[in-house]
């Protein structure tokens, strides 16, 4: 899968720091007087000598500050909002900019103890982040080398089985309040590039990276309004529910349909859905689907659509 978001370019004095991010270790330099130093260079800024090493270390530490950026800084990290930016402080004393994983941003406190995750990214690069010491995150974030499809287990069998012939029942599904959230499915450049071949729209703003980047309000290349759309097939709603005792189920149409908000190439997109309406009419009994489909971390949908479903 291809990977939309910037990554570091070793050069000759930090490419062990990233080899060992490789390995999943923690690797910094230090000198011949015992100095710990990071950012990789060619010499000690504490004592000047130019006799380092390079040394694993645990990778255990404490949170030295942080925020929380709920913006994105690029277009491309939309899918990661809120983000905990912090600084690291290692045992041996050296600092390291990185971001927290696994802690809600209220749970995160100046002086928690840390340690090293191993976010493998697509290719040959590994990023260091933290999360908490005791905390149950793994220490390893595993490349996302699939297909863009993320099944959800269904279970078996639903909590509760809905007759379309039982109009009251029926009712009872009309709610305020909304699903859980479904899989997360990862709106690749490839799949943007394979619905404009399909559909014909290869409008720049969706199909070419460069041109989006220098023109583009959303400083890269957006998926289109309709393929995030048809996406919601990709997406599996845990419903606690069942509609059973119909012999055909349509899809009749949208009562409304918008795109409030764009979704960056390789962002990673959910959905969740609610009852709004349901209608005895004369070919069967008629319920409208308020499905919602959001960039992961984003609170406004990406796409607002009143699905009207026709049981008969």
């Amino acid at each position: 899968m291809a990977w939309n978001k910037p990554l570091p370019h070793p050069t000759e004095i930090s490419a062990p720091y990233w080899e060992g991010l490789k390995a999943h270790e923690v690797r910094i330099q230090q000198c011949d007087r015992g100095h710990s130093l990071f950012f990789p260079r060619t010499h000690c800024p504490t004592c000047g000598s130019r006799s380092l090493k390079w040394s694993k270390v645990s990778g255990e530490g404490t949170l030295y500050s942080f925020t929380v950026a709920r913006i994105p800084t690029m277009p491309e990290f939309t899918d990661e909002m809120p983000q905990a930016l912090a600084v690291i402080e290692l045992r041996e004393g050296v600092r390291i900019n990185t971001t927290m994983v696994g802690v809600a941003p209220e749970a995160l406190k100046v002086g928690m103890e840390v340690r090293p995750v191993f976010d493998e990214r697509p290719g040959e690069v590994t990023l260091l982040r933290f999360t908490a010491h005791a905390g149950s995150h793994p220490s390893v974030i595993k490349a996302d080398a699939e297909s863009e499809v993320a099944v959800v287990e269904q279970s078996v069998a639903a909590k509760r089985r809905i007759s379309v012939k039982d109009i009251e029942a029926m009712k009872s599904l009309v709610s305020e309040e909304y699903s859980p959230w479904s899989n997360e499915f990862t709106v690749s450049q490839e799949v943007i590039d394979e619905f404009a071949r399909l559909s014909g729209d290869d409008y720049w703003i969706h199909t070419d990276p460069v041109q989006a980047r220098e023109k583009s309000p959303f400083g890269t290349t957006i998926a289109h309004g309709a393929l995030v759309q048809v996406l919601a097939s990709q997406l599996r709603i845990p419903l606690d529910y069942e509609v059973v005792d119909f012999n055909n189920m349509v899809n009749y149409g949208s009562d409304r349909l918008r795109f409030p908000t764009p979704v960056p190439s390789g962002c990673k997109i959910r959905a969740r859905a609610r009852i709004k309406a349901v209608e005895q009419v004369r070919s069967g009994v008629q319920a409208t689907m308020e499905l919602n489909i959001h960039v992961v971390g984003q609170d406004r949908p990406a796409v607002i659509n009143d699905l009207v479903i026709l049981y008969m």
